[in-house]
């Protein structure tokens, strides 16, 4: 009995050292107490132990693997024991969000909801419902899940008196509402339960939880195409959190990380998901940030692995699907695109989530008209832009609207081609967007200049040719010789009032490098040269560290997942390094730092060169380029446009 009495009094003690934040106290508690209660032969009070300890290592320390161990002994601890209600905690100790295949999370919600009624437990009871109604939404059966889900959502503002498990209740709510597009259920809900305490600033559940909240809020943003507005309440999350928590916000990061991506801003997304890409909820922004990036194969590494993990899961596998597929696209693998397609037909069969359809067929059409099919793409396209309500999924609409106008020019239907632009320019007229270099390219050609063109503006092109660049305004030309810093300056002013963090331009103009293994010392100490071959190498095989870490915990090899997690957590924080993370805003020595330098000095050298030749419109371009950690071509009223053809 001593040892069950110190097991306890070690639970207490860690509960103590939770209030206060103290992580590193709750560990050394929480494993005194498995000790203690394993030694006296008492099983379901040491799996109940271990789940809390698989609890902190995912949502305080961030380590997916150890708390994937803890786990699994906690399951193996009960599992031959009489049913008993710690089995039903046990099946659902994890997240709901953390689990990756649909039907093993129902197969432990349903093993939960069984012993929560047996014994009367509604506490139980409501995070049985909540895991359970997730995985029918990521299964596609959308109706069924949010049935459970509110019925789980009504338990945990009424009669569930666990603040623990209702917040990890809602946490599944949100993450089925997020990946379902069925925000306005989220909405409702929203209230009922910040009147309840269960979202809020408060921590430690309502602060995570809250986050999350406004995680979800801010993708509807998103797609409503108000970015600014998505990106303050992105940040105000992580004000919240990070003030009430005192650790680094997961939710937000994640949402922020796609933001940026979007905005062309790669470094910035990196660095937000720099570790925490073992979550699968980043797995998405993470595969996106390397298509956009031109790294292909990183991108279907990434997708393939969120695709293994996720079994029968429809939702989250479409996005994933249509990145893998783009990326096989762009490598010319046509029979692998054609079967990815095959695959994204059969997920969205019947699935009533309009977007998700909207952007299989899209896909659909990119494969057509890769295929040489471009009137088969038009008529696919045609049919999914009419779909689409210009109110509830704008963005998406200009997106493919674009497309089509793309399509169109292809296809040498110029009238339809400028009808499609037309079209594009006026639903993005009316979103507050980033619009990417190649989509404005495409509004110039058609008769529909973006929103950074105004009338009275003096008209300049920047057209490269091999090695040359041509320069011409007001029927004035010069030619110049090819350099970084031109090209440089053509990726800033073909996209003017869009920042661009200087690593993102130093990859885009060098490539993304080769898959080499990573020499630790390219990154993170003083040198001359930025090496981006070194950055791609650092991620690819991270990557690679993620999917046997993966392998190794689906084979039961906890002791291997763990060895290869060390040299992972390695590695994420060599490449931190690259852009100034790890307590100082700024590295001196940082891959960040030395793009800086060298991209400022090339962007000089590069204005200086085109205002001898061009003097008006070099002087327009000096006054409007701001060099620095982050560059931006900022042009005032009046001044030049530039037409850029790199």
């Amino acid at each position: 009995m001593a040892g069950v009495e110190e097991a306890e009094r070690a639970l207490e003690r860690a509960d103590e050292a939770l209030a206060r934040f103290d992580v590193e106290s709750v560990v050394t508690h929480l494993s005194a107490a498995i000790r203690g209660f394993t030694a006296a032969d008492r099983p379901c009070q040491a799996a109940m132990a271990c789940a809390r300890l698989g609890d902190t290592m995912a949502n305080a320390l961030g380590n997916q693997t150890a708390a994937r161990a803890w786990f699994a002994r906690a399951t193996r601890l009960v599992e031959d024991e009489p049913a008993c209600l710690e089995q039903g905690w046990v099946a659902v100790a994890a997240m709901g969000c953390d689990v990756d295949d649909p039907d093993v999370l129902l197969e432990r919600a349903l093993l939960a909801l069984d012993r929560a009624r047996r014994f009367g437990d509604l506490n139980l009871e409501t995070k049985a419902l909540a895991d359970a109604g997730l995985a029918h939404v990521q299964a596609g059966r959308i109706t069924e899940g949010m049935s459970l889900l509110d019925e789980a959502m009504a338990l945990a503002c009424g009669p569930a008196d666990d603040g623990g498990a209702a917040s990890r209740s809602v946490c599944s709510f949100f993450t089925a509402c997020y990946f379902a597009a069925d925000f306005e259920r989220a909405s409702t809900w929203a209230d009922l339960l910040r009147q309840q305490g269960l979202i809020g600033p408060k921590p430690p559940g309502p602060a995570f939880l809250s986050s999350h909240c406004d995680s979800v809020q801010a993708t509807l943003l998103m797609e409503l195409g108000r970015w600014s507005d998505a990106e303050a309440v992105l940040l105000q999350a992580r004000t919240d959190f990070e003030a009430a928590m005192g650790m680094t916000s997961w939710h937000p990061d994640i949402a922020l990380a796609d933001l940026r991506t979007r905005q062309g801003r790669y470094a910035d997304a990196e660095a937000l998901l720099l570790g925490k890409d073992q979550a699968l909820q980043a797995l998405l922004p993470l595969a996106r940030l390397h298509e956009e990036r031109g790294d292909h194969a990183l991108a279907l590494a990434t997708a393939g692995r969120g695709l293994r993990a996720l079994g029968a899961d429809r939702l989250r596998a479409v996005e994933l699907l249509t990145v893998q597929l783009d990326a096989q696209l762009a490598t010319g693998d046509l029979d692998a695109a054609a079967t990815t397609c095959e695959a994204l037909t059969e997920r969205t069969r019947g699935l009533d989530v309009l977007p998700l359809r909207a952007r299989s067929d899209a896909a659909l059409a990119r494969l057509l008209a890769a295929s040489g099919d471009v009137d088969g793409a038009i008529a696919a396209l045609e049919t999914t832009v009419e779909q689409l309500d210009p109110r509830q999924q704008p963005w998406l609409r200009a997106t493919l609207l674009l497309e089509l106008a793309r399509l169109r020019e292809r296809s040498g239907t110029a009238a339809a081609a400028s009808r499609a632009a037309s079209a594009a320019a006026a639903a993005l007229a009316t979103l507050d967007v980033v619009l990417r270099p190649d989509d404005a390219a495409l509004l110039e050609r058609l008769g529909q200049p973006g929103s950074a063109s105004r009338s009275g503006d003096r008209t300049a092109e920047l057209l490269r040719d091999g090695s040359w660049w041509s320069a011409s305004c007001e029927g004035t030309s010069v030619r110049l010789r090819d350099s970084k810093g031109m090209r440089y300056l053509a990726e800033l002013v073909a996209a003017p009032g869009t920042e661009r963090h200087a690593l993102d331009l130093v990859d885009r103009i060098e490539g993304v490098g080769t898959t080499d293994q990573p020499d630790r010392r390219a990154l993170g100490n003083a040198g001359e040269i930025i090496d981006s071959r070194a950055r791609t190498a650092y991620r690819h095989r991270i990557e690679a560290l993620r999917a046997d870490i993966d392998d190794a915990l689906d084979e039961g090899r906890l002791e291997a997942a763990e060895a290869l997690q060390a040299e992972l957590d390695q590695l994420v924080a060599q490449l931190a390094q690259a852009f100034g993370l790890g307590g100082r805003s700024r590295v001196a020595a940082s891959a960040a730092e030395r793009a800086r330098l060298n991209v400022t000095r090339a962007l000089r050298a590069a204005m200086a060169k085109l205002g001898e030749a061009l003097p008006g419109p070099g002087a327009a371009l000096d006054r409007g380029v701001r060099t620095g950690l982050y560059c931006v071509y900022e042009p005032a009223d009046g001044e030049v446009r530039w037409i850029v053809q790199p």
